[in-house]
């Protein structure tokens, strides 16, 4: 998919979110919506979930594809790099990325998009692997950082 036809989508896909999580302020049933559409919308998405930081550790929450990895350990992998970095992190290859916890080995590339909540704290990540490599790019950022900000909105 070439990066206009992306951008596009991502456009038509917040607005669908938007109207659908209006019926709820609760954050984990609009988290629930957020992955389900999203992972049913793009075919290059293996897994696409939330990991909420409670008490200062990653927990998974909503998210849809195979099992994950319950609780991530501190400081490591790419969730973590996001929350420490307070930024969106794109990861080509998973399999260079020093400390990557694979909960699954299908998994190739990665984007963790920070999810922020009225007070600007951090309080959770929206974490999508790809089994393609390089799956990634600056209008998945931009989307993603955009509809996640609806979480709290």
């Amino acid at each position: 998919m070439n990066e206009k036809s992306k951008v596009k989508r991502y456009e038509r896909i917040y607005e669908q979110i938007k109207q659908l999580i209006e019926a709820t302020d609760k954050p984990v049933s609009r988290m629930a919506t957020i992955n389900a559409i999203l992972h049913h919308k793009f075919n290059n998405y293996y897994w696409t979930g939330f990991y909420e930081l409670i008490k200062g550790d990653l927990i998974v929450s909503a998210y849809q594809g195979p099992v994950a990895c319950l609780k991530l350990k501190k400081d490591t992998g790419v969730c973590w790099a996001g929350i420490n970095q307070k930024e969106t992190v794109i990861v080509p290859n998973v399999h260079d990325f020093p400390g990557h916890i694979a909960c699954s080995s299908a998994s190739n590339s990665e984007i963790v998009v920070p999810v922020f909540n009225k007070q600007k704290e951090i309080v959770a990540v929206l974490d999508v692997d790809s089994k393609d490599f390089d799956s990634f790019d600056e209008a998945d950022k931009t989307g993603l950082e955009k509809i996640v900000a609806l979480i709290y909105s």
